[in-house]
């Protein structure tokens, strides 16, 4: 019975993620400009469900993987692939620090400096000051990208909580709160409420039942999706708007 209620595999649970993903940043691209349309709205909402499966499975695959610091240097590479095909989609100079510190780069700099975190957090060799002055190294290291160092945070709640759901999800809500209140105060209201939109992903993430389902290559799948769909939204971004910038940051 347990069983059958925990009904989502890892390969289930990431294809709602990018498919949520590529939803929000197609109507990102499209409608520009924090439009209040109810529907726009509602996929935007749709699109929270990503974020936090990218952490959730951040901090799975450091629990399982064989060599976490192959792991890392694979999400580092990719982070770098991704700077340029995520700017490119919403019209951010390549170079940071330009125009603003926000959105200077995709998320994926966030989850590599997640993995990161829960490596220093788990080394025996490092003091607990140490540790903690890393962490806000890493915070203001990430700042500047895609859900900021959020998503660092919540990586270290998953992560740090691991095998006790309650905790991992109430840790995660509050760092993300934190994201809601400076979105809802320094970017727009109606999207800084619009962030709590994350929370609907917990009963999701509360039936994933620890397996990863019989294809082997979402991994890859995903590594190549995620610049490749950038790179078709920059494309439609300059075909209906010209070479603009169309999100904070650009």
């Amino acid at each position: 019975m347990e069983r059958q209620k925990k009904s989502f595999n890892s390969n289930q649970l990431k294809m709602i993620a990018i498919l949520a993903m590529t939803l929000d940043h197609l109507l990102s691209v499209v409608f520009p400009n924090y439009p209040k349309d109810w529907w726009v709205l509602a996929g935007h909402v749709i699109g929270r469900l990503t974020a936090p499966i990218m952490w959730f499975f951040i901090a799975e695959g450091y629990h399982y993987t064989q060599n976490v610091k192959k792991y890392a240097m694979r999400l580092f590479l990719f982070a770098f692939i991704s700077h340029f095909a995520y700017n490119f989609a919403f019209g951010i100079p390549f170079v940071p620090f330009q125009t603003t510190v926000f959105n200077q780069t995709s998320v994926i700099w966030s989850l590599a400096w997640g993995l990161v975190s829960l490596m220093i957090l788990d080394c025996g060799r490092l003091k607990e000051w140490m540790k903690t002055g890393l962490l806000i190294f890493i915070c203001l290291l990430t700042f500047c990208s895609d859900w900021s160092c959020i998503a660092v945070m919540a990586i270290v709640s998953i992560g740090g909580n691991r095998g006790d759901f309650k905790k991992q999800m109430s840790g995660m809500m509050f760092y993300v709160a934190l994201y809601a209140l400076i979105y809802f105060l320094c970017i727009d209201k109606v999207y800084g409420l619009l962030q709590f939109g994350t929370a609907l992903t917990i009963p999701l993430l509360k039936r994933y039942n620890g397996q990863r389902g019989t294809w082997k290559g979402m991994k890859w799948f995903f590594y190549l999706y995620y610049p490749l769909h950038l790179i078709l939204c920059g494309v439609i971004r300059v075909a209906l708007y010209g070479n603009v910038g169309i999100m904070i940051g650009g």
